[in-house]
């Protein structure tokens, strides 16, 4: 069996007025916030993604449907508590997480080591394990035109068993 398994995750949501705006566990203030079934952090919902792929156990549609009305509005972390425990069930430890945002705002840059702390703490990990990084969208898409915010997760893990 492979030691090491490498999963990624991807997600993007609307910018809306009315809600609030929360990325890795973290509520940021911002004038708005994501759109979704759930709190609709994407950085989570990347995360969870990515280590639901690298175990092989599908994506966070098939572990966590937005048509369930358990997960109305559901703190995001839960996705990625409950896949933590999933994974270790099946014999898994993260290794290390890289995550890239993109949204044109808010600015993230002063932010990025709280949700960086944020990640290590939800995952039992060293904050060392974890990397936050944040980009624009130089104005392009909707991105670009700050309607939306991505994230893009990358989770390696390893084999415990």
């Amino acid at each position: 069996m492979t030691p090491l398994r490498v999963g990624s995750g991807h997600d993007t949501h609307r910018l809306v007025e009315g809600r609030p705006l929360i990325l890795g566990g973290v509520r940021i203030d911002h004038s708005r916030g994501l759109y979704g079934h759930s709190d609709a952090d994407v950085v989570l919902h990347a995360l969870t993604d990515a280590l639901l792929g690298a175990a092989g156990l599908g994506d966070i549609g098939d572990a966590y449907p937005d048509n369930d009305p358990a997960h109305k509005d559901r703190d995001s972390r839960y996705f990625v508590t409950d896949t933590l425990a999933r994974l270790r069930k099946a014999g898994w430890a993260v290794v290390n997480i890289d995550v890239t945002l993109f949204a044109q705002e808010p600015k993230l840059g002063s932010i990025k080591g709280t949700i960086r702390q944020s990640l290590a703490q939800m995952l039992e990990v060293e904050a060392d394990r974890v990397n936050v990084k944040a980009k624009t969208g130089e104005k392009v898409g909707a991105i670009g035109r700050a309607e939306a915010i991505g994230c893009q997760a990358t989770a390696l893990i390893e084999r415990t068993v």
